[in-house]
């Protein structure tokens, strides 16, 4: 695991068998149902596992479901996502407008 962080290969460790062995026991665990979305009352179901402590900070952390925080409390590590509260968690639609390419002129 740890040749895939150091080598900056993410998809060698996201396709890799442990990965994927513990992404589907985390899954399973949790009936394939996002956890976000759930806390809100509704159910939709998970299709990414999200590691809270990201793989590329803490690599030793990567296939392990709970961490302990800074108080000595254990804390889920990878959380089952939908798609998207997955992109939420990560602000991926976020982005900075462009400005348009001619103003408008109307």
């Amino acid at each position: 695991m740890q040749d895939f962080i150091d080598n900056n290969n993410p998809h060698g460790f996201y396709t890799s068998s442990p990965w994927l062995n513990v992404r589907f026991e985390v899954l399973q665990e949790f009936k394939f149902e996002c956890q976000h979305c759930k806390a809100r009352g509704f159910y939709k179901k998970a299709d990414t596992v999200h590691h809270v402590q990201y793989v590329k900070k803490y690599p030793r952390l990567a296939l392990s479901k709970t961490y302990i925080d800074n108080e000595g409390n254990v804390k889920l590590n990878l959380v089952p996502l939908c798609h998207g509260c997955h992109e939420h968690v990560h602000d991926y639609r976020r982005r900075v407008k462009k400005k348009p390419l001619t103003p408008e002129r109307w």
